[in-house]
């Protein structure tokens, strides 16, 4: 048997070669990138509404003379720019990130051993590892190639595939001349050259690399393909209206209250102060940068947890996801192969063995045949764990021995096809005798290439369901052979003989049976979609814990039943089911449809190129990063690093998290900016001095801006995010009673303020009766926080909760607090008095009490689910 398919050609490079040519050439990548410097950052923030407000309202003390407001307003202006900084640089750096992880990935021989590498530190005379679903790193000329077509459309506009051939000596030597060669346009087939950007759509080999980066032809025409969406969510969207629509009755409020202050008082330059004040105190900018920071920030808290995502706005699905189908192989199980049966002797099957029963390394004649026939209608050098397993037990049993010839030669291949799950392999030895015909594949289909009748099939049968009802993966072989060149079309036109049944142990990951019960708890429904033989994936389903696994057939469809299934009654199906089997990929897409139009929020798993379409179907496709091609990577929204089940679980929970904190931070932007509008309208109306200037308002702002997107986004989740149903994805995420209870929440720290400032206004001076309104306006603010940390514990038990960031915050909120009360600087420029210590204290309790009545709902709530009480 020979022990290399192919010639090589040319070794591949060495690392510190690759390292040169990386550093003479640039990396493997177009021009454009969309990273946003630190000055853009600025600038883009400069212009927001708020700060253009706090930059009108600076103006104005400056040209009417007061210039240590003035100049204090320009402080805060530069203090909220790099707070701004930092929170957009934080997200800058997590998308730039996301985007290197994400980036195409190639295969290349350095050093003699294959290297997964970045597609940009790919450089000229790397070679390539190509197999069918890749897409081409570069540009190069195929040194091998095995039926190898290539779908060049994104260059030339036509999607039917091409066919390649292996470059010739001279056209490789051409390349590889100072200068390189001529350049073969993309299109036609019979050419020996791939593409950078175009896909493998069938077939594998090897490539030598010619061009990489601006000079590929890709480069040349200047197209490129963006790795992260930045298409708006809908999320964003319906905040964008919330915000537009504060903004329009801002601007209106605002004028007129320029209009009464200034009708009223005669002060137009304190109108107009007031206006401003009151437009900032009323713009939720807030918004934006959470609805930026949170998803981006959790995009690579994702990735810790070995999830890449493609598509940020996934996140905003993972939470309401119902139905969870899961590939079984090496995502429920560790794609570790290993043959434990094996059943000989021909259609009687008479020989059987479990190999854990042998004592030694010494394996009976009757079963040499069948190992060795399984290795021939195996690649030479596998990737597959399944052919892993099976050179394996060949080197194990059959190194000593005639079986493992190795001086024959491969000279014909026919590959795995949907119509039919089996493939075969034509072998010559030396001299001119017969050939050998080796296959293997699925049961059904090596029976049908033997011509076996009824009877025969039958007792096959009752082998492979032995074998499969104990979670086996069964696969057989068959043998015949062939008389010269003139091989047939079809597999079929060969005499076989049934050779015997492999049966392949892959075990349960042990992560699984717990994560499995933890989407159950959270409403999620698995289901379990294989190629398998149907008893195979009810035993491993069973071991799983998978719903329905132990309720018989009815809950296990096969793909021969859903081929015959109408689209309605493929819906009322899936309603139950909880194992698929027999499945192949391009029925996947039936199943993701199915389920959609049932209602459900489904998140689907695959690694192939015919699992593309179901994929992009599903509200969340989720690649495998390990064993899936790049066709089914770019057509997901999250990547698994390791093909883990449980990193998809992990991905959930984490989602609900984040959509957990985002709507924590959003009841709480909404909940504060009520009192400070208040306070900004309410004593111009009522005919009481001004109570807050935009200098407060800026002051605020250093407090309000941490909270919300820092500190909300570093909550740890609620303890039953995975205990509860998914959330309504067609309901409003911020909207109904949330958005009512943040209202009422902002509505009662107002009145507090504002009882504090009547109580205040008649009994000490102006200066120290605003200081003592602020303070209970701080102090508020900071309950706010506190009582948003969640929905249905108590304030107390919040407090226990562990949030380093927050108490950062709240350090310094406090902290700020004192400066501007008792700094004589600051004091003069914030129109304050110092407050004696009991009235600090009173103004702290008030601030407290502004959010009593809002635990009592909490504690309602928590006694109608009935909830433990917290801590």
């Amino acid at each position: 048997m020979a022990a290399n398919q192919t010639d090589l050609g040319a070794p591949g490079l060495t690392a510190a070669l690759a390292a040169r040519r990386l550093a003479e050439d640039g990396p493997n990548a177009l021009p454009g990138g969309h990273r946003r410097s630190l000055l853009s950052i600025a600038i883009d923030t400069v212009r927001e509404p708020m700060f253009l407000l706090l930059l009108a309202a600076a103006a104005l003390y400056l040209v009417f003379g007061d210039w240590r407001e003035g100049l204090t307003l320009l402080g805060f202006v530069a203090v909220t720019v790099a707070l701004t900084l930092y929170q957009e640089g934080r997200t800058e750096r997590a998308i730039d990130a996301l985007r290197d992880l994400t980036s195409p990935r190639a295969l290349v021989i350095r050093d003699g051993q294959p290297q997964r590498i970045a597609g940009r530190d790919v450089v000229r005379g790397d070679l390539l590892k190509l197999s069918e679903g890749d897409r081409v790193p570069a540009d190069a000329l195929l040194v091998s190639a095995d039926g190898v077509q290539a779908d060049e459309s994104l260059l030339t506009g036509e999607a039917v595939p091409v066919g390649k051939r292996t470059a010739q000596p001279d056209e490789l030597a051409a390349a590889s001349a100072p200068g390189g060669t001529a350049r073969l346009a993309p299109g036609g087939d019979d050419l020996p050259a791939v593409y950078a950007g175009t896909l493998l759509v069938q077939g594998h080999g090897l490539a030598r690399v010619t061009a990489t980066g601006a000079r590929s032809e890709i480069g040349r025409i200047g197209q490129a393909l963006g790795t992260v969406e930045t298409t708006r969510s809908p999320l964003q969207k319906q905040t964008a209206i919330l915000v537009r629509n504060l903004a329009l009755l801002a601007l209106a409020l605002s004028l007129l209250l320029v209009l009464v202050h200034g009708l009223l008082q005669g002060d137009w330059l304190q109108a107009l102060l007031a206006g401003i004040a009151l437009a900032m105190a009323m713009l939720p900018e807030e918004y934006p940068v959470v609805l930026t920071v949170f998803p981006a920030l959790g995009a690579r808290r994702l990735a810790k947890e070995g999830v890449l995502t493609r598509r940020i706005n996934a996140i905003e699905t993972l939470g309401a996801t119902t139905v969870l189908c899961s590939d079984k192989t090496g995502t429920l199980t560790e794609n570790r192969m290993t043959v434990t049966h094996l059943a000989a002797g021909g259609v009687a099957l008479a020989d059987r063995l479990a190999l854990d029963t042998l004592t030694g390394d010494e394996l009976p004649e009757a079963f040499h045949s069948l190992v060795e026939v399984a290795i021939l209608a195996s690649v030479v050098d596998p990737f597959d764990p399944m052919e892993k397993a099976f050179h394996q037990l060949g080197e194990r049993f059959l190194a000593h021995t005639e079986h493992l010839r190795r001086d024959w030669r491969l000279v014909q291949t026919y590959a795995l096809s949907p119509a039919l799950r089996a493939m075969s392999h034509v072998w010559a030895a030396a001299g001119d005798g017969p050939q050998t015909v080796a296959a293997k594949g699925s049961p059904e289909a090596v029976m049908d290439l033997c011509h076996l009748d009824a009877a025969q099939r039958a007792q096959v049968a009752a082998a492979v369901d032995a074998l499969a009802a104990s979670g086996l993966r069964v696969l057989a072989a068959a043998r015949g052979t062939f008389t010269g060149a003139d091989w047939p079309a079809s597999e079929h036109d060969f005499d076989f003989a049934f050779t015997g049944l492999l049966g392949l142990a892959d075990p349960v990951r042990p992560q699984v049976p717990a994560a499995v019960a933890e989407c159950r708890a959270a409403g999620i429904r698995v289901v379990m979609i294989t190629g398998d033989y149907p008893a195979t994936a009810r035993a491993i389903a069973r071991q799983a814990g998978l719903s329905g696994a132990d309720n018989g057939a009815g809950d296990v469809l096969s793909g021969d039943e859903i081929a015959t299934l109408s689209d309605e009654a493929l819906c009322a199906r899936m309603a139950t089911v909880s194992v698929c089997a027999r499945i192949a990929p391009e029925q996947k897409l039936r199943i993701v449809q199915a389920l959609k139009a049932r209602g459900d929020i489904v998140a689907m798993t695959g690694d192939g190129v015919n699992d593309a379409p179901a994929l992009r179907a599903a509200h969340v496709g989720v690649a495998m990063g390990g064993r899936g091609t790049d066709v089914a990577r770019e057509s997901a929204a999250l990547v698994l690093v390791d093909d883990n089940f449980a990193a998809i679980v992990a991905a959930v929970r984490l989602g609900r998290r984040i959509f957990d904190n985002l709507r924590k931070a959003m009841s709480y932007i909404l909940a504060v900016h009520v009192p400070i509008a208040g306070m900004a309208l309410l004593p111009v109306l009522f005919g009481w001095p001004a109570l807050l200037f935009p200098m407060h308002i800026a002051l605020l702002e250093l407090i309000i801006d941490p909270a919300c997107s820092i500190a909300f986004e570093n909550e740890p989740a609620e303890r039953d995010v995975m205990q509860r149903p998914p959330r309504d994805a067609t309901a409003p995420l911020f909207g109904g009673a949330t958005l009512w209870l943040a209202l009422l929440q902002g509505l009662g720290v107002l009145a507090a303020v504002m009882g504090a400032f009547a109580w205040a206004s008649p009994r000490i001076p102006e200066a120290e009766a605003r200081a003592f309104a602020f303070a209970t306006l701080v102090v508020g603010n900071l309950a706010l926080i506190l009582s948003n940390r969640s929905a249905t514990r108590s304030l107390w038990a919040t407090l226990r909760t562990p949030n380093s960031t927050l108490w950062v915050v709240v350090g310094l909120a406090l902290a700020l607090l004192l400066a501007a009360l008792y700094l004589p600087w600051a004091v003069g420029v914030l129109r304050f008095a110092p407050l004696p210590a009991q009235e600090l204290a009173a103004a702290c309790g008030l601030g407290l009490l502004s959010v009593l009545w809002f635990e009592a709902i909490k504690w309602a709530r928590r006694r109608a689910v009935k909830l433990p009480a917290p801590g």
